[in-house]
């Protein structure tokens, strides 16, 4: 059986697809990812209540990126939010120096079908190492590729490692150049909508675009020790004027 993946991104709090998402996964199963920027809430905006949080849960999501909307520079409203979200949140570039408890993980593994898989988030840079307001909140930004690299160099033969990229579609094309190892990036943050995989070296990229008018469906197929792709479309999952 392919490895089947659908992904999400940039929902801005667009919600009504729940029933869409499990007819299809129900249909033909496959491991569900999320880019980030799902909340209304941003870096500086906290809102007590977040109604996608409750629908990215009732859709059975495996996974979410933090995006510029789940992060936030003050390290207890993140770690609300995340307490509010039965599904976990996963960021690879993303440090505390305070030693606090991170609310999210860098990197997830799944057992799906035979096949082994493994996740990691990239969140967009906020500020720069050293700046002010690193040290006034205590959060470092990584760079993104080299968390990249450090996360393919770990992962075991026959690994098939996913990017839950929020970079934006320039910059995964980057990404896909300086990590041949990636078997696929997930994208977001831009907006971009791809009616089908763009491939870089060997890479594929998939963006949804944005506000959950299209799920991605990507089959991935083995080739030796490594992937290639089967198969990849967006399909339709919420009216342009729903939310």
């Amino acid at each position: 059986m392919n490895l089947r993946v659908y992904h999400t991104s940039d929902l801005h709090d667009h919600r009504g697809f729940v029933p869409r998402l499990r007819a299809l996964r129900a249909e033909a199963p496959g491991l569900l990812f999320d880019c980030g920027d799902s909340l209304r809430g941003s870096q500086t905006v906290y809102h007590r209540e977040e109604p996608i949080v409750a629908e990215i849960d009732a859709a059975g999501y495996d996974a979410q990126a933090i995006g510029n909307r789940e992060f936030h520079y003050l390290f207890a409203a993140l770690a609300a939010r995340a307490r509010r979200m039965r599904h976990p949140l996963v960021c690879s570039n993303l440090i505390d120096l305070r030693g606090r408890p991170l609310p999210f993980v860098p990197a997830l593994a799944f057992e799906w079908e035979g096949w082994r898989v493994r996740v990691f988030g990239l969140l967009v840079v906020q500020y720069p190492e050293g700046s002010f307001w690193e040290r006034l909140f205590g959060w470092r930004f990584l760079d993104p590729f080299a968390a990249a690299r450090r996360v393919a160099a770990g992962a075991a033969p026959g690994e098939v490692l996913i990017a839950l990229s929020h970079l934006g579609l320039r910059e995964d094309r980057r990404l896909a150049r300086e990590v041949p190892r990636l078997d696929l990036i997930l994208g977001g943050h831009s907006h971009d909508t791809l009616p089908s995989p763009e491939i870089v070296g060997a890479v594929p990229i998939v963006h949804a675009g944005p506000y959950g008018r299209y799920v991605s469906r990507t089959e991935l197929e083995r080739a030796g020790e490594r992937t290639r792709l089967a198969s990849g479309a967006l399909l339709p999952l919420l009216p342009p004027d729903s939310h």
